[in-house]
């Protein structure tokens, strides 16, 4: 039987980048870079299991639980438990647990979230401020872009959805180790979406027959140590495995203008107004197609494809 694969290109790293580099010579492309050398501050050293037990206390958080380690939030393989903080960091250290809500072998995954999850967006300064004082965080963007600082931990061996956000941002890895794989935006018809999320579940051992289609994704992975600082553009699709125990830390930025979000997104990923706009517009032209016979429905559809390239594909992008 034919063996397939995916294209693999591996994301490039760039030592000691200045802001006025970065924004002058890394931001424009638009694609994925490791940083390295950073500097952020005394986390990287300080941020063990005891610290952090202590540092942050008791305070109670919502975390996912899956007896799995590949996470899948369109099925939701996972249940959320709420677990005081301290518990927490212990039992997501641990490979084998004692105390457990699944399995002995379960999985732990924080995101943090706003106070009111429906109108506050995530900000370590809010939810962990005595943490916070230990993070220098790369302000490689005006202030009033600022959207959300996402504090998260994972179980080794975890492994993430593919997704993407609508906004840029910095994953910081302060502990532990990752793997990260990225798909550009422009793959987006072999990534089998359902909403913001692929239903690619297993991109390392894909199911070809199920999703033919996928093996044309070009594949872009990078590996995260201790300290560096991943930059994720927007609508850059990305799955995260954890390979050990780590902290990390999200910083989001609105690279389009203040208005061209939703304003109830606290979580960074609804798409901008006008997108959502057109793809309603988008469903109820398709519906009206559903009037006529299979055959013109086709031809027109057809057709509808061929307008939206010619009006709105962008050649020289990505």
């Amino acid at each position: 039987m034919e063996r397939r694969e995916q294209a693999v290109v591996r994301v490039p790293s760039l030592d000691g980048v200045t802001r006025e580099r970065f924004l002058r010579d890394v931001y424009p492309r638009r694609e994925p870079v490791v940083l390295k050398g950073m500097e952020l501050g005394p986390c990287t050293t300080k941020w063990t299991v005891d610290y952090l037990s202590e540092a942050a206390g008791s305070k109670e958080v919502k975390i996912h639980v899956s007896a799995v380690p590949q996470m899948d939030f369109l099925s939701k393989n996972f249940v959320y438990r709420t677990l005081p903080f301290d518990v927490f960091v212990r039992r997501a250290a641990e490979v084998k647990h004692e105390d457990y809500f699944l399995s002995e072998d379960e999985k732990y995954y924080l995101r943090s979230v706003g106070e009111d999850v429906r109108k506050d967006v995530a900000d370590i300064r809010k939810q962990f401020p005595g943490l916070a004082e230990d993070v220098q965080i790369p302000e490689y963007f005006e202030k009033e872009q600022f959207f959300s600082s996402v504090f998260r931990i994972s179980s080794a061996g975890l492994q993430l959805w593919t997704h993407y956000d609508v906004m840029d941002n910095f994953l910081i890895q302060v502990t532990g180790r990752k793997r990260v794989v990225l798909y550009s935006p422009r793959d987006v018809p072999y990534l089998y979406l359902s909403g913001t999320k692929s239903e690619v579940l297993d991109i390392d051992n894909p199911d070809f027959e199920k999703y033919p289609l996928f093996v044309k994704a070009k594949r872009y992975q990078c590996y995260l140590e201790a300290g560096d600082v991943l930059f994720i553009p927007a609508m850059w699709f990305h799955n995260v495995i954890s390979e050990e125990f780590g902290v990390a830390l999200n910083v989001f930025w609105k690279h389009l203008p203040a208005e061209c979000y939703d304003k109830s997104d606290t979580y960074g990923n609804k798409d901008p107004t006008a997108a959502s706009r057109a793809i309603q517009i988008l469903d109820r032209a398709l519906k009206t197609l559903e009037e006529l016979p299979a055959e013109y429905r086709d031809f027109y559809a057809r057709r509808m494809v061929l307008r939206i390239q010619e009006k709105a594909y962008t050649n020289d992008y990505g």
